[in-house]
């Protein structure tokens, strides 16, 4: 870090991005050092946000669905090594029968998603002929992806992909015999201490922010209700505080929700996913490492969807972590861009 992070300058960056609409917070030792909200909650209605507002933290949600799967192999009833066909019926489809639950977790599986982000297509371009509103269960998401050919051999690359989280849901939901939201909410959002929650967007819950974009013809703003399903699921689409990001993370690296052994699993990078110059990154359990010159920098995950972003990351040379979320698609980006600045 430059000589210390400076809320005042942190918060004047926020500020000076005047089309910013989310809430950031940041804590570093334990102490608070910026939570605060800008914008607005809803585009029709100008509401403002405040730091209790609740945002569509799209794919950090993944790091809820690892550590539920965590507690479950905690509990004996998963095993990371445990072959998905054993937990969820896939006879007939493409999902080669050597697949294991680490490999869906890190990245590694090699079955193909349902949108591919990595080769630039879009999610929300699902949508087009399918209703969203009909995918709201965990099990309703497999005829996207189950019967497309994989990209390589299980363990033998890697690449993201949404779909293994939606697989790795549903192990878990015949673990425990409940559904995928009930489990994360109970197991680890009430445990965690947070206010964050699986609201579908057909709904009116209070502190809860509705995401939009940019009309294409330059004029006003759109909705993004139709750009995915209604309702959080094990690969993204949970609500949550900024605050909320933080608060989880932090339980996490303190032992509150996992074993000593597995919290050291999700704290531990698990396999390479690119490295440029002197800079790697790598994929863990739902969380991203990057390395500068061999140090671990940060270890992160990010989230971007129609209408959504977020981030949370921590600093270990600093003990600091940083969320931030936003109703917008481009929303954290700059001003991540530019907190980061202040960090060494």
């Amino acid at each position: 870090m430059t000589a210390s992070f400076d809320a005042e300058v942190a918060a004047g960056i926020m500020q000076s991005t005047a089309d910013f609409s989310g809430a950031i917070h940041v804590r570093q030792h334990g102490k608070v050092l910026l939570d605060e909200a800008y914008g607005v909650a809803t585009r029709r209605w100008n509401v403002p946000v405040s730091t209790k507002t609740r945002f569509d933290v799209a794919s950090v949600t993944k790091l809820f669905t690892a550590v539920a799967v965590l507690q479950q192999v905690d509990a004996g009833t998963l095993s990371l090594d445990g072959l998905i066909h054993d937990h969820v019926d896939l006879a007939g489809t493409q999902i080669p029968a050597d697949v294991t639950l680490k490999q869906l977790l890190n990245h590694t599986s090699g079955i193909a998603d349902d949108a591919d982000e990595e080769a630039g297509e879009s999610y929300e371009a699902l949508w087009l002929e399918r209703p969203n509103y009909s995918v709201t269960q965990t099990a309703e998401f497999l005829p996207q992806f189950v019967h497309k050919a994989p990209n390589f051999p299980p363990g033998q690359g890697c690449r993201y992909c949404n779909v293994g989280y939606i697989l790795t849901g549903l192990a878990l939901e015949k673990a425990t015999g409940g559904s995928y939201r009930d489990y994360v909410v109970e197991q680890i959002f009430a445990t965690a201490g947070m206010t964050a929650g699986f609201f579908d967007m057909r709904e009116a819950v209070p502190d809860v922010a509705e995401g939009w974009e940019p009309a294409a013809d330059g004029t006003g703003w759109r909705s993004n209700i139709y750009s995915y399903p209604p309702i959080g699921s094990p690969d993204g689409g949970a609500y949550a505080t900024a605050r909320d990001l933080v608060v989880f993370l932090d339980a996490v690296r303190t032992g509150r929700l996992l074993s000593p052994e597995t919290t050291e699993a999700f704290l531990t990078p698990q396999v390479k996913h690119h490295e440029t110059g002197d800079q790697l990154l790598e994929y863990g359990f739902g969380l991203e490492f990057r390395s500068v010159s061999g140090r671990l920098r940060s270890l992160s995950k990010d989230g971007i969807n129609t209408g959504a972003s977020a981030i949370v990351e921590y600093f270990p040379d600093h003990d600091l972590t940083l969320a931030m979320v936003s109703n917008a698609e481009d929303g954290v980006w700059g001003p991540l861009r530019k907190i980061n600045a202040l960090i060494e």
